[in-house]
């Protein structure tokens, strides 16, 4: 390689074969050297050359299908969000576009009278290119026969270019006969401005086998090419070539791999370059600065702009806007504002300067400032459309509904710019998560008037939204008609039927989706794994689990965690618990918060208080809200009043008593431990309680029998009531027996049309049923299009308790011929309604065979019917037989039943016998010696009777007073 070294001497004597003004150094490459320079340099599309006679057609089809040739690349991630414009000006103009509004001049020689009348319709034109006079003035041009003065084709291609007519612009370069570097920079600039980066590497490869030599600039602007597509390994090619060329000492051509290698992915290259830089400039330290940030280390970018400071260099328009991106990402609004004045001090206002507003939009709506951020959106000047998409994003983020579409409004009706793809993928992934069905159709409307339900992103943001709407029909026909899908269509589908409870359909599209080309990622695990939610489908899970190892996501945390839920959901605790042995040692809380909530969801409640107390000893890992409620959880299950009570202090002093969740939780804690008024004290001492918090407090009076102050909560409620709010009240009015208000209730149901709620539809018919209105349960029952098991477990004793115990027992036979399987609730209200009416024998019957022929395991509630059954028919012994029989421990509750049938039948000594037990097992419960003492005084043992009566008192026991209520009213 000869280099000839062009000083600036030279330069200023008029040395006109230098094609611009920053190029000092031109290198002329040997045939022998341009043959390891083009094999080494892999092209990223077809070979240009091999194509050359139909360059028009070739291009213009990789225009229209970007999965082949040349890929445009999106902008970075933050861009979009943040609104730092001047990423898009850095990356795309600084190094290309910007090299060819200033040509230096090249002497050509013209003898034709027309030469001066084509160079200034030329310098006219350009102005303000359009289609229409770039293919008049080059008809013109070429006419003159002034085509061959390269100024003058060279400002005719970026005419082109600038037009949006890249088909011209390569029409026009195969024209041009000779070609010197600068008509080939320029080609390769108007290739990276059509976003034609693939192409821009073909033509640089194809100058360089023509011999037409290159220079820094061509350097430039293949590096920019480079950059966008990312392949680091020519961009290391290019850099050796550099080296080898003498170039790499020019800074412009630095700045260019700094900003490649960041954006590569090699950031430590790129820093390393950086450092190794002898003259830094301003594009420098904002390269760096920007590489940081797209590599996800914002609080290195901040450090540059302030090395960059200490160093004199003054921060300008980008690197501001890079910084406030950094402290947004950070969430460190001091330093935000403080770079918000000092940007101000410096002269680059909101104003002016549009990418730093953007950025101070993306800054304060981050940070919940969002009427900040209002304020500098309003100052902008002229806003551009990423400063409409910025304070749209803004306002969803932060729940502002109504102030998102009225911005929206706003922008096609005032403002100079329409909504882009991005806003509307904003709007579609707010009610996506709000589940706005009706304003997300409007939007698909819009779309689709606007013909930009072209792009992919959009679909794949429609097909979510519409998944997470539970339409999943919209979405598989979106999915389906959909003409190139890319691997986040597949998960997206996937991850909806999973969410939708679609398991057969999420497995069979992960299936398809394996014989396919395409990559798999960690997503795609994630998507498939919730479809794995029974025991059914524990087979299918363990496929996935070995699929995974396969792929190589063994060692990430989200991955195993994701396979622990799927175990937990699928009853196979011992294999999650496996998994997390594994990775205890540097398991997040995420893991440890699945572990104990598998527990609580499999009923080991003393479990996941054990697996919280570990979690609390390892230095590591620390515990957070969604942990401290499912402990919570576990206390109200275990009925821990103590420990319950600690964790509360223990919320409080952590902060984490502050989060909704955690109120919600205490208040069902309080709840299930008959604690009213502390439950009540938690209820009135937050202001913030959302709707979840009054179901908590109304289905915590409900629970314990306070079906009057249920009601008056219920009528003080400040929020649309939904089916949570309705089962609890319902649950209130069939205590009370007051059917007026379950009248009242029952019409709201059909108002907003919550009867297809089963749980509602249950309720219903208990209300009914235990008010005395056994016609209208049966009503509500028969005109059921769907009976869920609860509506069937609630008609059963319906008829029991108006003691028809055939027809509950025919309900029941019913319910199997249906093909809906019977749970623990339904014997429990069989064996009941046999006990009450004494069905002996077909109680015992069902209870012998419950396990074998139902899958029901026998459990306490069982014991006590069985017991309660044969005490009230008298067969006493056979009842104790019963209870010694019993393969577990038999709980209070079970000689609790044969205490009181010895009452009834006045057996005095198995009443004793039993009672002494029950004296052993619960010494704290007063109803087990009012019924001896009552076995006392029926049998004339009034001093035995008299003793009893001085332990109760001793004892200070009190049994609960009952009492009768009468609904004065109409029924």
């Amino acid at each position: 390689m000869h280099l000839k070294v062009v000083d600036r001497t030279e330069k200023q004597q008029g040395n006109h074969k230098q094609c611009m003004g920053c190029w000092a150094v031109q290198p002329k490459i040997k045939n022998a050297v341009r043959t390891p320079i083009t094999t080494f340099l892999k092209r990223s599309s077809v070979s240009f050359h091999q194509i050359y006679p139909n360059r028009i057609t070739h291009f213009c089809d990789s225009h229209h299908k970007h999965q082949h040739a040349f890929l445009p690349i999106e902008p970075f991630p933050f861009v979009e969000r943040s609104g730092n414009g001047f990423l898009h000006t850095y990356a795309h103009r600084s190094f290309a576009f910007h090299l060819f509004d200033k040509m230096s001049e090249r002497e050509q020689s013209s003898e034709s009278r027309h030469f001066f009348d084509a160079l200034d319709l030329v310098k006219f034109a350009i102005v303000k290119p359009d289609i229409v006079t770039a293919t008049m003035v080059h008809s013109f041009v070429r006419k003159v026969g002034v085509l061959a003065h390269l100024p003058t084709s060279t400002s005719l291609l970026m005419m082109y270019s600038r037009a949006g007519d890249f088909d011209g612009s390569v029409t026009l370069f195969s024209e041009i006969l000779y070609k010197d570097v600068v008509v080939w920079n320029a080609m390769m600039t108007v290739c990276i401005e059509n976003s034609y980066f693939g192409a821009a590497v073909d033509f640089f490869l194809e100058m360089i086998k023509g011999g037409s030599g290159f220079d820094s600039g061509t350097l430039v602007i293949a590096i920019s090419a480079l950059s966008h597509e990312k392949i680091l390994k020519q961009g290391r090619v290019l850099h050796g070539l550099s080296v080898k060329a003498g170039m790499i000492s020019d800074t412009l051509l630095c700045n260019a791999f700094v900003y490649m290698y960041a954006k590569c992915s090699d950031m430590s290259t790129s820093e390393s370059l950086f450092e190794g830089m002898h003259c830094r400039d301003l594009v420098s330290w904002n390269s760096v600065m920007t590489g940081c940030l797209y590599n996800n280390n914002p609080e290195k970018s901040l450090h540059y702009l302030k090395k960059m400071t200490s160093c004199g260099k003054q921060a300008d328009g980008v690197s501001l806007s890079c910084a406030i991106a950094a402290c947004a990402r950070l969430q460190e609004l001091d330093i935000g504002q403080g770079i918000h004045g000092r940007g101000i001090k410096l002269g680059y206002d909101e104003s002016s300067y549009i990418s730093v507003a953007n950025s101070l939009i993306s800054l304060y709506s981050q940070c919940g400032e969002i009427e900040a951020a209002d304020t500098v959106f309003r100052g902008i000047f002229r806003k551009d459309v990423i400063s409409w998409n910025s304070m749209i994003d803004g306002f969803a983020s932060n729940g502002m509904i109504l102030e998102t579409f009225n911005l929206l409004l706003e922008m096609q009706f005032k403002g100079s710019f329409q909504p882009d793809t991005i806003t509307v993928v904003t709007v579609i992934g707010l009610c996506a998560e709000l589940t706005l069905l009706r304003e997300g159709r409007s939007v698909h409307g819009f779309i689709v008037r606007r013909s930009m339900g072209f792009d992919l992103s959009v679909v794949n943001s429609l097909m979510d939204l519409y998944m997470k709407c539970n339409n999943v029909k919209a979405a598989e026909q979106l999915f389906n008609t959909m003409a190139f899908k890319d691997l986040v269509s597949w998960n997206t589908v996937i991850s909806g039927y999973s969410q939708n409870e679609h398991s057969r359909e999420a497995q069979i599209l992960f299936k398809e989706l394996l014989l396919l080309p395409s990559y798999c990622s960690l997503s795609t695990v994630l998507a498939i794994l919730p479809s794995c939610h029974s025991h059914a489908s524990l087979k299918f899970g363990k496929s996935i689990h070995c699929w995974q190892l396969k792929l190589g996501f063994s060692g990430n945390n989200l991955a195993i965690n994701s396979l622990m839920s799927m175990y937990v959901n699928c009853g196979d605790l011992k294999s999650s618990f496996l998994l997390f042995s594994a990775i205890s040692a540097t398991a997040d809380t995420a893991c440890w918060n699945t572990i104990i909530s598998g527990c609580i969801q499999n009923g080991h409640f003393w479990k996941a208080l054990q697996v919280f107390d570990f979690m609390r000893k390892e230095s590591h890992v620390s515990h957070d809200s969604i942990t401290t409620f499912n402990v919570l959880s576990a206390c109200g299950n275990l009925g821990l009043v103590l420990e319950g009570k600690l964790l509360h202090g223990l919320s409080f002093k952590t902060l984490e008593g502050t989060d909704i969740r955690i109120q919600n939780a205490l208040i069902t804690m309080y709840g299930r431990f008959g604690e009213i008024e502390s439950a009540k004290l938690v209820f009135n001492f937050f202001s913030n309680r959302n709707l979840c918090s009054w179901n908590c407090m109304i289905s915590a009076l409900s629970h314990n029998k306070d079906g009057k102050a249920a009601l008056e909560c219920f009528s003080t409620l400040s929020f649309e009531p939904n089916e949570i709010t309705i089962s609890s009240v319902l649950s209130a009015c069939t205590q009370l027996g007051l059917m007026r208000h379950g009248k009242q209730i029952h019409a709201y149901v059909f108002r907003f049309g919550f009867q297809r709620n089963s749980f509602i539809s249950a309720a219903l018919v208990d209300m009914y049923s235990n008010c005395g209105r056994l016609d209208m349960a049966v009503e509500i029952f028969q005109n059921l299009p769907e009976k869920s098991v609860a509506a069937w477990n609630s008609m059963i004793p319906a008829f029991g308790f108006h003691n028809n115990g055939q027809k509950a027992i025919q309900v029941f036979h019913e319910m199997i011929e249906s093909g809906t399987s019977p749970t623990k609730s339904t014997f429990i209200n069989l064996l009941s309604t046999c006990s009450h009416l004494g069905l002996v024998d077909e109680g015992k019957w069902y209870y012998s065979h419950m396990s074998d022929d139902f899958g029901v395991e026998p459990e306490t509630e069982h014991h006590v019917c069985v017991v309660d059954m044969l005490g009230r028919s008298g067969r006493l012994n056979e009842a104790y037989e019963f209870i010694e029989r019993m393969e577990t421990k038999p709980e209070p509750g079970v000689w609790g039943a044969l205490l009181s049938a010895c009452n009834y039948h006045g057996d005095l000594e198995m009443g004793r016998e039993v009672a002494e037990i029950l004296f052993t097992l619960e010494p704290g419960n007063a109803g087990y010696y009012v019924s001896m003492f009552n076995m006392y005084v029926s049998a004339g043992r009034w001093s035995d009777a008299a003793e009893l009566r001085r332990v109760i008192q001793e004892k200070g026991l009190k049994k609960p007073l009952g009492y009768s209520l009468i609904d004065v009213g109409i029924g």
